[in-house]
């Protein structure tokens, strides 16, 4: 099974409700779509979305990169040598970590569609069912805590709530939600690097005086800030984790090392793919650091990935924020994952089982 053609397609599905950071606003899954052509008919999908304030990934950059610097590089070469095509991706250029999972994603779908597997039980195996939180973006305290019921009305016992606008605000926002969901869901809170580490410190002592428990804190202080995490990890009682200050298999090892975060939060779009998504959650497990396998906003191509990643690594990956295709309106994919509100379990199709995704506008090279 031999590489011959890489196409791309942008892929537009709205969203049930806009998608609200300290970061940004989102209406609607605009992702970039990698679809690897081979000469045995078979074709592997993978995705990436432009996540400018994060990964730094822009639909151009993504277009770019893939065209013009991964594209060329994988032509010819045979799916069954896994490891060098990796490598070939992984050494195209730096950074552009979205444009090297998408395509990453796509060539881990081919080779275990070569062995005629399922990609989780090539990784490794596990039971092919997982359950997800969902994301309750920031706003008003009336609409996070209407969002919050809802989520409990659909299935949902984990709500990841998003903060980091306003301190004095996001308190009252988390004491509301804390109030109204009564104990029957865990409680994540994300500030999306929306805090100083002292304000970190201060919101977390006002929550956990006031009785509210927290399954965790996530990425409190900016991204390049190593020794406020630390800062805060030392001071609070609820574990910290580490999302946008982590996204190589260097870096855990130097937070671990530090005892700057307690969690780690994979997510392939950061990673560049799945092959540093395993290598960080084998050094996580050696260290005896729990994992989240996250995403950004991704429908169920490159989220499917992810699924199987975390079934595989679930000895090391406790924790799983996939809800991107639960905010979405609709689902694009045919064949693939089963995402059912909270639950997602995989198919014995082999690869991703992904068969078609329909509404493509495909790119022109």
């Amino acid at each position: 099974m031999k590489i011959t053609d890489i196409e791309l397609g942008m892929l537009r599905v709205p969203l049930k409700t806009p998608f609200k950071t300290a970061l940004r606003t989102v209406e609607t899954v605009e992702d970039i779509v990698v679809m690897v052509r081979t000469d045995s008919g078979n074709t592997g999908y993978g995705e990436a979305p432009a996540t400018a304030v994060i990964t730094g990934d822009t639909h151009g950059s993504i277009i770019e990169a893939i065209n013009t610097f991964i594209k060329p590089r994988l032509i010819g070469e045979d799916i069954s040598n896994l490891n060098r095509i990796c490598g070939l991706i992984q050494t195209s250029m730096e950074r552009n970590t979205s444009a090297k999972a998408a395509v990453e994603i796509a060539i881990y779908d081919l080779w275990a569609q070569l062995h005629g597997a399922p990609l989780y039980q090539m990784l490794g195996g596990g039971d092919p069912v997982i359950t997800t939180d969902i994301t309750i973006s920031v706003d008003y305290i009336d609409k996070m805590v209407a969002d919050s019921l809802s989520a409990l009305d659909r299935g949902f016992e984990s709500l990841k709530i998003k903060v980091g606008k306003d301190i004095g605000l996001d308190i009252e926002r988390v004491k509301a939600i804390h109030a109204a969901v009564e104990g029957r869901a865990l409680l994540r809170l994300d500030a999306n690097q929306g805090w100083t580490a002292k304000q970190a410190v201060y919101a977390m002592n006002v929550l956990e005086n006031a009785g509210v428990v927290l399954e965790l804190l996530e990425q409190p202080v900016k991204a390049a800030d190593i020794a406020g995490m630390k800062y805060v990890t030392e001071r609070v009682n609820t574990p910290v984790m580490a999302d946008e200050s982590v996204f190589s298999p260097h870096q855990v090892f130097d937070l671990i090392q530090q005892g700057a975060a307690d969690i780690i939060n994979i997510k392939l779009m950061k990673t560049g793919g799945i092959s540093n998504a395993i290598k960080i959650a084998d050094i996580a497990s050696l260290y005896g650091v729990p994992c989240m396998i996250g995403c950004m906003l991704e429908s169920s191509i490159s989220v499917a990935a992810a699924v199987h990643l975390g079934v595989a690594k679930s000895g090391a990956i406790s924790k799983v924020d996939l809800d991107g295709p639960s905010l979405s309106q609709f689902n694009p994919v045919v064949g693939g994952v089963i995402f059912n509100e909270s639950e997602i379990s995989i198919t014995d199709a082999p690869g991703l089982g992904i068969i078609e995704v329909r509404g493509l506008e495909m790119i022109k090279p």
